[in-house]
């Protein structure tokens, strides 16, 4: 059994909760096929391998139990909780290297991390008829178009109705990975605007499923959540604060936080982040 790693949680929501991630350094000792199998035998959506990096601060690789990708916002959280926690790094300004490229990383001084992502790229959008055999119920928003967006991961983005009908729809993990590989996505990220009468204080409530990297659900998700906040500012939804609930599905309630720096419709930058805890 393998135990020289440790645990932390991202995105929590009042010190709970949040989206836990294995964190293990020196792999550079392992091959690919060794990661995996290590990532699936922690059984972590994600795992992060962490080494010293001639380019920035950190170098970081990102493996599910079935494969590598090649970034993943609560992971990267996650580590930096852990360092911060540990007491190798303070306050300040990090850069990480990744296989997507190169990312900043501020550290707050109230222990809030932020990951700087990529600029949104639009790409196509999603015929409902695609998306039908994915979820039972399916109540969708036919106001807004199920679209693929990316702010570093490619993520199917699909509005349904209600908040009541987002988390009673249930999954058909082999339609979305059917669908994710057809696109070329990592899943699909599904998400309810807040209403006025809703009691939420959130943005949007939001569901995440990539089955196809054996993630039948994830209870937060940084870079989906990015590409989502980017979408919305596209469609003139354009709150103070883009704060997206998600988790409550799995009983691990997260709260992520996505700031966008515009210039009227353009978005010259994104970051996402959040607040979390070790766990081991």
């Amino acid at each position: 059994m393998f135990n020289d790693y440790s645990i932390a949680s991202a995105f929590s929501k009042n010190g709970s909760g949040g989206n836990k991630a294995g964190i293990v350094h020196g792999g550079f000792k392992w091959d690919t096929h060794r990661k995996i199998s290590i990532a699936a035998e922690l059984n972590f959506s994600e795992t992060v391998f962490y080494y010293d990096s001639q380019k920035g601060n950190f170098k970081l690789e990102y493996f599910t139990p079935k494969g590598e990708i090649p970034l993943c916002g609560h992971a990267t959280i996650a580590f930096f909780v852990y360092m911060l926690e540990s007491d190798r790094i303070g306050a300040g300004h990090f850069m990480i290297e990744t296989k997507a490229g190169m990312f900043g990383i501020n550290v707050e001084k109230d222990g809030t991390i932020f990951m700087q992502q990529a600029k949104p790229e639009f790409l196509s959008n999603v015929p409902w008829d695609m998306l039908k055999n994915c979820f039972r119920p399916l109540i969708p928003d036919k106001t807004i178009s199920p679209r693929i967006v990316s702010t570093g991961l490619s993520d199917i983005l699909m509005p349904v109705a209600t908040i009541e009908a987002l988390t009673s729809m249930k999954a058909n993990a082999s339609a979305i990975s059917s669908v994710s590989k057809q696109t070329g996505c990592v899943g699909i990220h599904a998400f309810a605007l807040r209403s006025e009468t809703d009691k939420e204080k959130c943005t949007a409530v939001c569901r995440n499923f990539a089955p196809l990297y054996g993630i039948e659900e994830e209870s937060a998700t940084g870079t989906s959540n990015c590409a989502l906040a980017c979408y919305l500012h596209s469609l003139g939804i354009r709150p103070e604060k883009y704060i997206f609930e998600q988790g409550r599905n799995l009983s691990c309630e997260s709260l992520i936080e996505v700031r966008l720096e515009t210039n009227e419709d353009e978005i010259l930058s994104v970051k996402v982040g959040g607040k979390g805890y070790v766990l081991k």
